[in-house]
């Protein structure tokens, strides 16, 4: 094969990468011993480990590609995309993140049973399974592109050897596996990244008279490349107004409200504040990092372009951007750990995705069609064979991703088309009590019809392409996204008005309106807000109900707690970020200073080293 990339040590360091990830992921199977465990995690981990987690899925393998490209194209611009999640961030953390921890909702399908009937909760599975499983097929395709030409394979059978790959790791630990190794995997994205970014402002310096790495990539860009934004309305692959309202807001509002992967990060969370605290640290710290991370090869490349004639191909292909540039820049088995960087960013949105889906597959097919009369052991071995068909179904899609110009088109092209119904739904759902079930159906069916005449006739966009130049035989690359939430919200506000709304009653608890019932709606009876301070305790086996803990008369006291508050119990080593750590509500107390009972099931889910101290604090 032609312009085979890297070295053998580069293959080695590749191979060992994924050797050592999936013997990670592995062992981390044991603590999957129940749905709850292998969809949530138990709903045990601390905010810190919830945030690199959600780093290592934010920062997709097509993240590194797609912004290279347009780094490489267009400067520093390619930043604004990867920033734009800012401005929703309220509405999740005090909306919509309540609303699905405290309900304990097992999917986003399931809120649309809630909210508005089970025909919405069916129709929005099979959308967002579409949108889940096309996501997987992009991460696949541009970790594949990159491989193959590595390893001198056909690129489908990359993509086949890259699915049973991360089968392995994950198809045993679930949740459990996905955090810890997302555990790993965030540190070498962001570390490997700012390495790259390092080397190449390094390798300007080696090849031109400068003696500064920053003012030789400043001063080898252009003025327009400079500029933090694109133009407004041009060129019709990179502007503004499109990739506002693709990224901004349909891309936005999707990641943050509807992908199922991200949500249930989230909900492994051990409470809605530890949740809160991850994303207000993702957002404000770990985004900004995550912009130069994903895009500063594009930035060296053009610098090196414009400076070193010759170091790279005139005609480089957009999706081969990221893989040249680290190869140019990058020593022998360097080049192999960037590029092992790039399988951490594929594997960690997969496996996300892949156990999201498997999540909907269980929790929106399975129990509603069954009535959930199987065993939990039973639905988890299919929760893992449901995992694997995801894959199969997401390999199958590659070809048509492949079929499109560069990655960045493709991605676009699917955010912009698979989540504007989903968004309009949800969001309006969320956020107008009016809102109705007749509406939402309509919503994503007519609203459908609409985006596919759209697709038809681009004549239909146009009114709202803000002067975007009509590409022939491509229509409009991202403005579609506008067209898309216009005739989707058209839609389910026309219905809305001609439909008789439900009652109040029936939508306590569901939209933003209620928030400050859902503690108590939480926890089936009145919240506890006395403070207390945490407790040291030891753990001793008695036969007690379901999910009960005694604590002594002492202890409760210190605690500030009453018999039926909740209780969150964990190992004292905080560095396992509640690996090992269990819910309770308090029964009856006793008289044992300094002693919890629990019951073995409880000892066991929680990993308890006989011995050792817990630390106990009231929730609720």
């Amino acid at each position: 094969m032609e312009n085979i990339l890297g070295t053998n040590l580069d293959r080695i360091v590749i191979l060992a990468y994924f050797a050592v990830v999936m013997g990670f992921g592995a062992y981390f199977g044991k603590y999957s011993k129940t749905t709850s465990d292998y969809f949530f995690g138990g709903r045990r981990f601390a905010w810190w480990l919830i945030t690199i987690s959600i780093v290592a899925t934010g920062i997709g393998s097509h993240s590194f590609v797609k912004y290279s490209t347009k780094a490489y194209q267009y400067g520093f611009s390619s930043t604004m995309t990867y920033m734009n999640d800012w401005f929703f961030m309220p509405l999740f953390l005090f909306g919509w993140l309540p609303i699905i921890y405290y309900l304990r909702l097992g999917s986003i399908p399931e809120y649309f049973e809630r909210r508005f009937s089970r025909e919405a909760r069916y129709i929005a599975t099979f959308m967002i399974l579409m949108y889940m499983i096309g996501y997987i097929a992009i991460q696949f395709l541009t970790l594949a592109t990159a491989l193959y030409k590595i390893y001198g394979i056909p690129l489908m059978l990359t993509v086949v050897l890259i699915a049973i790959a991360t089968t392995i790791y994950m198809h045993f630990g679930g949740q459990t596996s996905v955090i810890f190794t997302d555990l790993i995997q965030g540190f070498i994205l962001i570390f490997a990244g700012l390495l790259l970014f390092s080397l190449g402002l390094s390798f300007l310096v080696e090849n031109t008279s400068y003696s500064s790495g920053l003012k030789a990539l400043w001063d080898n860009l252009s003025p327009l490349e400079k500029l933090p934004l694109a133009n407004f309305n041009s060129p019709p692959d990179f502007n503004f107004v499109g990739i506002f309202w693709q990224d901004g807001i349909a891309g936005s509002i999707g990641f943050l409200f509807l992908n199922q992967g991200l949500i249930m990060r989230f909900m492994a969370a051990r409470s809605v504040n530890e949740g809160r605290k991850a994303a207000a640290f993702n957002v404000l710290v770990i985004l900004p990092i995550s912009a130069i991370v994903v895009s500063n090869a594009g930035w060296i490349g053009k610098a090196i372009s414009n400076s070193v004639p010759g170091a790279l191909p005139i005609d480089l292909a957009p999706n081969d951007v990221f893989v040249a540039v680290a190869n140019l820049i990058t020593s022998p088995g360097v080049f192999g750990f960037i590029i092992a960087a790039l399988c951490a960013a594929l594997m960690s949105t997969s496996d996300t995705l892949v156990n999201a889906s498997s999540s909907v597959i269980i929790n929106d097919i399975y129990r509603p069609l069954t009535k959930n009369k199987s065993s939990d052991k039973e639905q988890l071995r299919l929760a893992r064979l449901a995992s694997v068909v995801v894959k199969v179904i997401a390999v199958c899609l590659v070809p048509f991703f492949n079929s499109f110009e560069s990655i960045y088109e493709a991605h676009g092209w699917f955010h912009s088309t698979f989540t504007p119904p989903l968004v309009v739904g949800v969001f309006l759902g969320i956020f107008w009590k009016r809102f109705t079930s007749t509406a939402v159906i309509a919503t994503f069916i007519g609203g459908a019809f609409l985006m596919i005449l759209g697709q038809m006739y681009p004549a239909l966009i146009s009114p709202f392409s803000h002067g975007i130049e009509l590409r022939p035989g491509r229509g409009y690359s991202y403005i579609g996204a506008l067209y898309n939430l216009f005739v989707c919200a058209g839609v389910g506000v026309l219905v809305t008005f001609f439909t008789k709304p439900v009652s109040e009653s029936k939508l306590t608890g569901l939209t933003v309106f209620d928030v400050h019932k859902l503690k108590n709606i939480f926890k089936g009876s009145d919240v506890n807000e006395s403070i207390g301070k945490p407790v040291v305790v030891h753990y001793k086996i008695k036969d007690l109900n379901e999910g009960m803990v005694s604590f002594s008369k002492e202890d409760m006291e210190i605690t500030k707690s009453k018999k039926g508050d909740l209780v969150y119990i964990q190992d004292q080593r905080w560095w396992l970020g509640g690996l090992k750590s269990i819910h309770g509500t308090f029964d009856e107390p006793h008289d044992e200073k300094g002693i919890v009972y629990i019951n073995e099931t409880q000892c066991d889910s929680g990993m308890f080293i006989k011995g050792l101290a817990l630390k106990a604090e009231k929730e609720m």
